[in-house]
């Protein structure tokens, strides 16, 4: 049986991650094995400079917290894990990982599983988040879509009033 002191640090470790897991719009468990240093430092600061939050977690302290907060995830947390958790972006980690995998030519980095906006997800859904762009990306793409009829009116109009006020000759005209 451990000690007092240690079963109190114990006790705020497993705070900590509940707290961390109830807060976050995804976490992501990774099993890291089998990458270097220099890969590990360059993969820690894809995670920071996308605001997600990447620590090597010990199983049974992530275990007892993701219960607390209504997860069962005792197939996925064995062997090497690390988490990696934002209140951002939700597909941040999980493309980072694939990403980085990907450019590295890594079969040893893998997702384990995860949560995404409460809802539990498997090794195999949250790789496909990896072929997905970030969401300002996809944001930006879907106001470019709103952003193109109205500019396409505008040019049309613009060509129009060249024509009412009799200056220059239309685009149309002028290539030809």
């Amino acid at each position: 049986m451990p000690n007092a002191k240690a079963l109190e640090s114990k006790k705020a470790v497993v705070e900590a991650l509940t707290g961390k897991i109830k807060e976050s719009t995804s976490v992501v468990f990774v099993d890291y094995k089998g990458i270097t240093v220099a890969q590990d430092c360059e993969l820690r600061k894809m995670f920071r400079d996308a605001d997600v939050e990447y620590t090597v977690v010990k199983n049974t302290l992530t275990r007892f917290a993701a219960k607390n907060v209504g997860y069962d995830f005792d197939e996925v947390l064995n062997g090497t894990t690390a988490m990696a958790s934002t209140t951002g972006d939700p597909i941040a980690p999980a493309r980072i990982v694939c990403e980085f995998a990907k450019k590295n030519k890594l079969k040893t980095l893998n997702i384990k599983g995860g949560v995404v906006e409460g809802s539990v997800l498997t090794a195999d859904q949250l790789n496909g988040f990896g072929e997905l762009p970030s969401k300002n990306a996809l944001v930006a793409s879907v106001l470019g879509t709103f952003l193109a009829p109205i500019s396409s009116l505008a040019f049309v109009l613009d060509q129009i009033r060249i024509q009412k006020e009799g200056g220059a000759a239309p685009a149309a005209e002028a290539e030809a």
